[in-house]
């Protein structure tokens, strides 16, 4: 085993990379192409997830063992620091990011560093500001003697030498380009950056975003920007202007204000179209839309997309008018599907709702049909729900979609007791019952049913890899600002400016990584913060807030006697609440020691036969070996992370609390091996061969759920002779 942990630019790396000889980019077209090597996100254009690699197999798996490792260093201490990154190998060289960002080029057969390039040393930002987003791949591009690795750290889009780690001087400002420009607002009051690596059609990287979900949050419009230069060669508006297919779906002048609608899980390319796919975010606010009555396209939207131009060529909605947090969490997969003695490109698109859409790739037509339902109103004044929503008639869901009293907790009477009291409390209708004061059930949770690892598909069989999460939330709404039940004045701030960030609670967002404000002196310092609110700072932007503002919002924080004072009116009304309601924070729906409060499976793996619609078996994914002690079955955990699946037979996936790393048997679903990682594996696996010999790797960096953070990557193989 070779274990490196320190990292630096080797010149030597120079002479150690062929030269390539052709242009354009990587990977194999959407539908055909070389499934035997890993240079792209999820393994190719069309996102499969999927490796023709069969040297590693279902007799031999139990076999492997690890033959390198390699340990960046930079993970945090307080282990909110995480590594989601699906790695790409180009040349027997793997590209991929660290804890802190870092981007390391790793010999792929030793796992010995080739260089290592730290955005945050150039950038003169703080090692903390750097955790406070996560990175999950980087992109490559080639053309003759030019060879990029394209990445992002927060605001900022890199291009860097792919042989010596060095920013390209002729991309952008002498190797970057600031993400917050070109969307029509004021840079510096905007958070934008990119926790998913961009699409590479010819020259062109084409970038979605990570944006605020606040009131105050970016719009997040698609850009293709020139590899070379670094200029915007083209902009999507995923919230339509005057003139704009979709624009009366919105309010008149919400395009000005409004923000969200973003790509922020990646995109795929057909090369042979000349298409690109996105699935689309929720608009801003996220739990209440009084200020964008309409559809509000193209939220929540699977989008085809001229790869060349940015024109749209069709859109499919899976959620009208989000008032839950639908993102559409994974990149869409380009697949090809078997009807009638008939072979189709299609589109198939999972969703956190554990509902999955197969649409026609050249039209956006749905394969099966697709239900449009009666769903509830809103009770809250101002909003107007949706009066209906889509729902495929195939395939079924992979995930239950209604909590009811008899899918609570049996783990024991106490456990129940507990739970039907909560539950009784508020309202649990099925997936679109909108927010309310007296709370509602979303069952999947806010982070699936299907999340951002995304889905495997299988191009042999026409069978789509799913992993999913049955975790029930719940959401809660307050009103925000003056008239609320909060006395006040820093504390009315708080609500209308903070609590949609960090929760009315104070207890931040641990899955978009906003801080926690309960103890602000020992975290912050009161000058500390009060920089952070008047300039911004890693996810923080700058914030338009008065001097009298700012005093009070900082003496309800650190709970000074001048909490209980109120601001004049006029200065009140210079600041009214940009939503008349917020929500009280991400609320997990546990039973009194922590579990979920539903009964089991927590988590499972799906195999999907996209040909029939058909779901051919589900299995819990992840085990929770203390309740297994207690003769419990195996329950399932909470996963973030995909699976690959490969020609051997084989479904690779790390993913779950239990910090393992599992291969099963494709047709079954049994597991054929695990071993233990040193931190949770929340990131999708890559598989490759160098040297005549198939390695797979993961990235374990821990730091979800409660688990500790780690900084290694881990490459498994077959002994050597």
């Amino acid at each position: 085993m070779v274990t490196s942990t320190r990292i630096g630019v080797w010149l030597a790396g120079l002479l150690a990379l062929p030269l390539a000889s052709c242009g354009g980019g990587p990977g194999p077209s959407a539908g055909g192409g070389d499934y035997t090597v890993w240079q792209v996100y999820h393994g190719d254009s069309a996102g499969t997830h999927y490796s023709g690699l069969d040297q590693i197999n279902r007799s031999n798996v139990h076999r492997l063992q690890v033959a390198w490792t390699f340990r960046s260093g930079d993970h945090r201490g307080d282990n909110t620091s995480q590594i989601q990154c699906n790695p790409i190998i180009v040349d027997g060289v793997l590209y991929g990011t660290s804890p802190g960002l870092k981007v390391v080029a790793l010999d792929g057969a030793a796992g010995e560093p080739r260089w290592t390039f730290d955005p945050f040393a150039s950038a003169g930002e703080s090692e903390e500001a750097s955790a406070l987003h996560v990175n999950r791949g980087v992109a490559y591009w080639e053309s003759g003697r030019d060879r990029r690795i394209l990445f992002t750290a927060g605001f900022r889009l890199y291009s860097l030498d792919a042989v010596t780690g060095r920013p390209a001087v002729e991309f952008g400002q002498g190797g970057w380009v600031d993400l917050r420009e070109g969307l029509g607002r004021d840079p510096q009051r905007l958070f934008v950056i990119s926790t998913s690596p961009g699409a590479v059609y010819q020259d062109l990287l084409i970038l979605g975003t990570r944006v605020s979900e606040g009131s105050d949050a970016a719009p997040g419009h698609i850009r293709a920007y020139d590899i070379r230069s670094g200029d915007i060669r083209w902009i999507f508006h995923t919230i339509p202007q005057p003139g704009e297919f979709g624009h009366d779906t919105w309010p008149e002048n919400a395009f000005e204000t409004v923000g969200g609608a973003n790509a922020w899980s990646g995109l795929t390319v057909d090369h042979e179209r000349g298409l690109v796919f996105a699935g689309t975010g929720s608009a801003a606010y996220d739990f209440y839309g009084g200020n964008r009555h309409g559809d509000n396209l193209f939220a929540n939207c699977v989008l085809a997309l001229d790869a060349a131009t940015g024109r749209r060529r069709w859109h499919f909605q899976a959620v009208r008018h989000d008032l839950w947090d639908r993102d559409l969490p994974a990149p869409p997969n380009l697949v090809t599907v078997q009807r009638e003695g008939r072979t189709i490109d299609a589109v198939a698109q999972i969703t956190k709702s554990g509902l999955l859409y197969l649409l026609d790739r050249e039209t956006g037509e749905p394969l099966f049909p697709v239900e449009e339902r009666t769903v509830p109103g809103s009770s809250l004044p101002g909003e107007q729900a949706a009066p209906t929503q889509p729902f495929p008639s195939r395939p079924p869901p992979f995930a239950r979609q209604q909590l009811r009293l008899e899918d609570l907790t049996q783990r024991t009477p106490e456990a129940f007791e507990s739970v039907r009291r909560r539950f009784e409390r508020v309202q649990s209708g099925g997936q679109f019952v909108p927010p309310s004061l007296q709370g509602v059930i979303i069952f999947p949770g806010f982070d699936g049913g299907g999340e951002w690892g995304g889905a495997a598909f299988d191009p042999e069989s026409q069978i789509l890899y799913v992993n999913s999460n049955e975790m029930a939330w719940i959401l809660t709404m307050i009103p925000a600002g003056a008239g609320s039940q909060w006395a006040s004045a820093g504390a009315q701030l708080y609500s209308s400016r903070c609590a949609p960030c960090h929760g009315a609670d104070r207890q931040g967002d641990s899955r978009l990584n906003y801080p926690p404000l309960i103890d602000p002196e020992r975290k912050f310092g009161k000058e500390s913060l009060r920089q952070i609110v008047l300039e911004g700072k890693g996810a923080m932007p700058a914030t338009q807030v008065s001097p009298a503002e700012l005093d009070a919002l900082l003496a309800y924080l650190f709970e000074e006697p001048t909490q209980n004072l109120r601001l004049p009116d006029s200065s009140r009304e210079s600041s009214p609440p940009p939503v008349p309601f917020i929500h009280t924070g991400w609320v997990r729906f546990l039973d009194p020691e922590g579990y979920p409060a539903v009964e089991p499976p927590w988590g499972t793996l799906n195999a999907i036969d996209l040909n029939q619609g058909e779901i051919l078996w589900q299995v819990p994914l992840g085990e929770l070996e203390e309740l297994s002690r207690q003769g419990m079955p195996v329950t399932g955990a909470e996963n973030y992370g995909g699976p690959v699946v490969t020609a051997g037979g084989l479904i690779f996936i790390a993913a779950t609390k239990d910090e393992k790393f599992r291969a099963f048997d494709k047709e079954s679903g049994q597991v054929l091996w695990e071993a233990e990682l040193p931190a949770g594996g929340y990131a999708t696996p890559a598989t490759y061969q160098i040297g005549g010999r198939q390695f797979v790797v993961i990235a374990a960096g821990g730091g979800k759920m409660g688990t500790p953070s780690g900084d290694t990557y881990l490459a498994f193989a077959l002994p050597q002779p």
